[in-house]
C-alpha cells in the first residue's frame, strides 16, 4: 500500500492528529506510541514529530487556536470595549457554537476520560494553560490601551477558565452528556467574569 505523502501541511497535520486522537480515545494514551501513529497515518516518525514535537500535543492540538482566540479578542475589540468584556464576549461566543475549546462539544467524553486516565496528558494540560497565560500577557503588553497589571489579570482570566472547563468536564463525565451541563456551564462562567470584573476593575 502506498504511502501517504508526507510533504509538510495543514492537511497532513490535520489526517495526523485525526488518527493518534481515535487511536489514543481506543486504546488509552498511554499504550499508544508515536510509531504505531505514524504507521497507521501512513508517515514517518519524524514527519509527525515534525507537526506534533510532543507527543501529547496530538491530543491537545488546538493550542493555536486557543491563543488566536485570545489575540482576537485583545485585537478585534471595539474602540472603547475593555479587555475583560471582549473575553468574556469570547468565552459566551465559544459556549453558544458548542466550540471544542467551550467544554461543552457533542462527543466530548471519550477526550476528558483519556486526558482524566493519563498523568502526562494531566501535566501537559498545565503548560498549555501557561503557555496560554503568557501569551495573554504578551498581548496586554503589547495593548497601549490596557492599563493593568497584565501578569496578574491574565494569570486570574486563564486560571479562572481552566476552573471552569474542569468542572464542566467532570460534570459532563457524570452526566453522559454535555447538554444538562450547558446551563449550569454557563452560570460559572457568568460569576467567574463577575467576579474577575469586581476584583480587577475592568468592565
Amino acid at each position: 500500500m502506498p504511502r501517504t505523502s508526507e510533504r509538510g501541511g495543514p492537511m497532513t497535520r490535520r489526517k495526523i492528529s485525526d488518527v493518534a486522537t481515535r487511536m489514543f480515545l481506543e486504546n488509552g494514551f498511554d499504550e499508544v506510541t508515536v510509531a504505531q501513529v505514524a504507521k497507521e497515518a501512513g508517515v514517518s516518525s519524524v514527519t509527525v514529530f515534525k507537526h506534533f514535537p510532543r507527543k501529547e500535543d496530538l491530543l491537545f492540538d488546538r493550542v493555536d487556536d486557543a491563543v488566536e482566540i485570545l489575540r482576537g479578542a485583545m485585537q478585534d475589540r471595539d474602540a472603547g470595549v475593555a479587555v475583560l468584556t471582549s473575553l468574556r464576549d469570547r468565552a459566551f461566543r465559544l459556549l453558544d457554537e458548542r466550540h471544542a475549546l467551550s467544554g461543552v462539544k457533542d462527543g466530548s467524553i471519550p477526550f476528558y476520560r483519556t486526558v482524566a486516565a493519563s498523568p502526562a496528558l494531566i501535566a501537559r494540560a498545565r503548560e498549555i494553560a501557561a503557555e496560554l497565560t503568557r501569551a495573554l500577557q504578551q498581548f496586554l503588553n503589547d495593548d497601549a490601551d490596557f492599563t493593568g497589571d497584565a501578569d496578574l489579570f491574565a494569570t486570574l482570566v486563564i486560571a479562572g477558565y481552566s476552573t471552569v472547563l474542569t468542572e464542566t468536564a467532570r460534570q459532563v463525565i457524570a452526566e453522559g452528556s454535555p447538554d444538562p451541563v450547558v446551563d449550569n456551564h454557563r452560570q460559572r462562567l457568568g460569576r467567574l467574569f463577575g467576579a474577575l470584573q469586581n476584583g480587577l476593575g475592568q468592565s
